[in-house]
């Protein structure tokens, strides 16, 4: 039997493959062989020592290298806060521009153009982008080449300098140091530590600090570099270098600087200045162009040759700027005054001059041609009559009759500012430069340069003291003399005598009145110079001669004022002042000294055809040589001496003195139409006890307001003067 339809059907898959009409099956397509790569055989493990090595090693470095990238990244983090702490804490540009925490004085001379500077003058802000494109390239080529390129730090030229200081010798962070200008800025900016005058003396002090080397300030440097990178731009980082540099001569930025040396702004300069400019941030004072002018410019074809290397500047500009390097501008190359500008600025109060936290102008009395005209007469002369290496010293100054000094010479030798000024800081005994004032008082008191005094031996009994004999400087005596030839001729028993008739305060007064303020001589030695005084007080004095006898106080400062003020806050302070002795007095005085230049020790004086009067000074044992004289146009003195008053070997003040009074007085009066002198010529007298009659006096000018006494000669008084003081009344 079928159970056929009792049964499920068979199971049956489904066909992937339909059968053709055909009836022939298809064929599935081949499949592709897998590429099986045959399954390597182990090698078996060694695991002998090298392999405990390999192990060991790599462990190590799993450690270091697990705590290189922690420690990495937590002084990533660190470093990251210190800049963002520097970052905060930097003001805008424009608050560091200025890096003076004192003001500077400019000085003007009498036609106020600038002669000299005082303290760290600014001139003014500049940015990069309003300097000189020479000056802007100059300054990159010069310290930084790839400034553009970096942020701040350049490792490439850190590595260089190492490299360079390691041949040398040095230590690897000692001389060169690789610092960018940012890490220069950086350095400019004390790190953002501000000036404190109770931890620092000095400004000085302050950035010698702040410019130390050692890794640690290198290490300090970085952040702070780094800030300045985010905070500012490259012209911005450029602009705080271009006005906090130091650049020698006391000029703070390249304005200054450009003023300084060139008489430009530092929107002006060439290639050949620009070059020379930026030459001096490697070593201000010893690249200054002041100090000497030949290295300045070697160091400016250095930097020339770095900016047409590196394309800053064509082959033609380059060669055209070396064929015609930078020179200094005039009132730079002179340098005149610096002895001036020293004495002026003790005119002023401190916290106005060399204490000022201002910018201050100061106009003065100092005339430049007169005083190169007495620098360059002084060198003429001692050049070529003192022994080579002589330490002899000499001073001079050339004012006005009103006590306005045009010029001033306080040594043989330019010295910095600060140094001893022979001139007015030197105390020396005056000698017959003194008598003058001796002659000053008898003319006061109505007695003609014609009376007569004995020149013969004389001792003075001084209680306390004994016996005082002068001698005259030639040991001879004339006999009985006009006090004219006493002063021609210098002779000291009649000065003496006139002094002891006229009496020492008496003397004294007129002295002190006319302006030596130093302590006098109580004896008898005062007529002859035996106090002490300075060149500038006795010019001062000889000035009030001139003027008709009243007193000077000698003054350089004309006003002073804040820069961009107009109000002045000082004015002069000094000038003509009370009269001392009369118009007649001053003007026998000064015909007697007038021949003393015409006839007696002055006679190297003599100016030719121009009229002039002086007097000779020769103090004991020959320490001190004077020459002081006047024309009708200025006054002179002179000075000669060794600083630790070592004697003078045969110069006394009718010789070298008067030869350097005489050349710096015909440079001095090169172009002045001749004038005469204000003097009274006395008429001549008889001596003595002969019976004349006195006719009136003659005047070269003016007549005189009284007529000299005749009934009383001076040489009778004298002598009964003399006579009482023996006979101790």
């Amino acid at each position: 039997m079928s159970n056929s339809g009792n049964r499920p059907p068979p199971l049956v898959a489904d066909r992937r493959y339909k059968t053709p009409a055909g009836g022939k099956k298809t064929p599935p397509p081949p499949k592709e062989k897998a590429a099986r790569k045959p399954t390597p055989r182990k090698k078996p493990v060694r695991r002998g020592f090298s392999g405990l090595i390999a192990a060991f090693v790599g462990l190590i470095w799993r450690i270091v290298w697990g705590f290189a990238w922690r420690i990495g990244a937590v002084g990533a983090l660190i470093l990251g806060l210190v800049v963002f702490y520097f970052y905060a804490q930097l003001p805008p540009v424009n608050d560091l521009l200025d890096a003076r925490a004192r003001g500077s004085v400019t000085l003007l001379d009498r036609n106020e153009k600038v002669f000299a500077w005082r303290g760290e003058t600014f001139g003014g802000s500049s940015s990069a982008g309003t300097v000189s494109k020479y000056l802007h390239d100059a300054v990159v080529a010069t310290e930084d080449k790839r400034f553009y390129y970096h942020y701040g730090i350049s490792p490439r030229g850190i590595a260089s300098a190492i490299r360079i200081n390691m041949r040398e010798g040095r230590g690897p962070l000692s001389g060169n140091g690789g610092s960018t200008i940012t890490q220069q800025v950086a350095k400019l900016l004390c790190l953002g530590v501000p000036y404190d005058p109770t931890k620092w003396k000095t400004e000085g002090d302050y950035e010698s600090d702040c410019r130390q080397g050692g890794i640690v300030r290198k290490i300090r440097e970085v952040p702070f570099a780094l800030a300045l990178e985010t905070k500012y731009t490259k012209e911005e980082i450029l602009t705080i270098y271009f006005n906090r540099a130091y650049l020698g001569a006391g000029a703070r930025g390249f304005e200054a600087a450009a003023q300084r040396y060139f008489g430009k702004s530092a929107k002006s300069v060439d290639a050949a200045e620009a070059a020379m400019l930026a030459g001096l941030l490697k070593a201000p004072s010893t690249y200054a162009p002041t100090n000497n002018l030949k290295r300045a410019q070697d160091r400016a074809a250095v930097v020339l040759d770095l900016m047409q290397e590196q394309g800053y500047l064509t082959m033609a500009e380059h060669e055209a700027a070396l064929r015609h390097p930078a020179t200094l501008s005039k009132a730079a190359e002179a340098r005149t005054g610096g002895y001036f500008a020293d004495w002026v600025m003790g005119e002023g109060p401190d916290f106005l001059t060399k204490d000022t936290t201002e910018d201050v102008i100061m106009r003065t009395t100092l005339d430049q041609k007169l005083q190169e005209a007495a620098e360059s007469a002084l060198h003429a002369v001692l050049d070529t009559k003192l022994r080579e290496g002589s330490k002899t010293e000499a001073a001079v100054i050339v004012m006005s009759a009103d006590g306005a000094v045009r010029a001033m010479v306080g040594g043989r030798h330019a010295a910095p500012p600060g140094s001893f000024n022979r001139a007015t800081m030197a105390k020396r005994q005056t000698g017959s430069a003194f008598k003058p004032f001796v002659y000053a008082a008898a003319m006061d008191m109505g007695y003609s340069p014609a009376d007569y005094v004995e020149d013969s031996p004389l001792t003075i009994n001084i209680k306390g003291s004994g016996p005082y004999s002068p001698q005259n400087y030639t040991k001879k005596y004339l006999g009985l003399i006009t006090l004219t030839k006493a002063l021609e001729e210098s002779v000291n028993t009649a000065a003496v005598r006139i002094s002891e008739a006229m009496g020492r305060d008496v003397v004294r007064k007129v002295a002190s009145e006319f302006g030596i303020e130093s302590d006098l001589a109580a004896g008898p030695a005062l007529a002859l110079g035996a106090s002490e005084s300075s060149l500038l007080e006795m010019t001062g004095a000889y000035a009030g001669i001139l003027n008709g006898g009243s007193s000077v106080r000698p003054y350089g400062l004309v006003d002073l004022r804040l820069k961009g003020e107009d109000t002045p806050l000082l004015g002069q302070d000094g000038g003509i002042g009370e009269r001392v002795i009369s118009q007649q007095a001053a003007e026998y005085l000064t015909y007697m000294m007038y021949m003393v230049v015409q006839e007696g020790t002055g006679g190297r004086a003599k100016l030719g055809t121009r009229q002039a009067a002086g007097k000779t000074g020769t103090t004991s044992a020959a320490r001190d040589a004077w020459f002081i004289g006047f024309t009708a146009d200025y006054v002179a003195g002179v000075w000669m001496g060794y600083d630790d008053n070592t004697p003078l070997a045969g110069v006394t003040g009718g010789g070298l003195p008067a030869e350097i009074w005489h050349e710096v007085m015909l440079r001095v009066h090169e172009g002045l139409p001749e004038r005469p002198l204000p003097m009274l010529i006395p008429e001549p007298r008889l001596p003595p006890g002969t019976p004349s009659q006195a006719p009136e006096p003659t005047y070269q000018q003016q007549a005189p307001a009284a007529q000299a006494p005749q009934g009383d000669p001076l040489a009778d008084r004298i002598l009964q003067e003399v006579l009482g003081i023996f006979n101790g009344n």
